[in-house]
């Protein structure tokens, strides 16, 4: 469970005194079926809007003229005459990029470590390449998924904080943020401690039972 002398010195340095309830190294940034999610979107997306790329665009490459309407008024489009085509061809090419950049967002995500991440009774502390971020556990509102098997597991600890995400044709959602422990050993062990460190450090005063 506890790997306190391989983690790096600087995180030692940072505990400190502190007992540690478990120390681990996540093999992922978060895991793998988000990512995996975000890969697949950005490729639909990528592939869809490159339907449009070959249909505009690909006729001028072969020299060929393109047809198409303006507000209802037919317009062509040539190796010679490309002006009409150039502001559909940058709105594609926007649509096309954003996709590209979900792709490659999802493929750095999947790639990504994850880290080092130390429990102590007061706190998670996050060792990411020289940065170090600490989190008080009061921060975490108990919301907690866990998933895989002993010899490896994700965990997803839900905080206080997050941000309002407006929906076009619906209300507006509260996304709470998220501290992702992925690809771990012992997980079910490790979620039942972070489970108790956050009750014990509840800020909530706990109901009155009525008289």
């Amino acid at each position: 469970m506890t790997e306190g002398s391989r983690i790096p010195e600087d995180l030692n340095l940072n505990i400190g005194t502190e007992s540690k309830d478990f120390a681990v190294k996540a093999d992922r940034a978060q895991p793998l079926k988000t990512s995996l999610s975000i890969i697949l979107f950005g490729t639909l997306w990528t592939a869809f809007t490159s339907i449009f790329v070959f249909v505009f665009l690909g006729p001028l490459f072969a020299g060929k003229e393109v047809h198409f309407g303006v507000n209802g008024v037919p317009t062509v489009a040539s190796p010679d005459n490309l002006g009409p085509i150039v502001l559909p061809a940058i709105i594609i090419g926007i649509f096309v990029l954003i996709g590209l950049a979900m792709l490659s967002w999802g493929i750095r995500s999947a790639l990504k470590k994850g880290g080092y991440f130390v429990g102590t009774p007061t706190r998670l502390v996050h060792y990411m390449n020289g940065t170090i971020r600490s989190i008080d556990w009061e921060q975490f509102s108990g919301d907690i998924s866990v998933n895989g098997n002993r010899q490896k597991g994700n965990i997803s600890l839900q905080m206080r904080t997050g941000r309002m995400v407006s929906k076009k044709n619906g209300p507006d959602r509260y996304v709470p943020d998220v501290v992702y422990i992925s690809a771990i050993p012992d997980v079910f062990e490790i979620e039942r401690i972070c489970r108790t460190r956050i009750k014990e450090n509840d800020p909530t005063p706990p109901e009155r039972e009525p008289q």
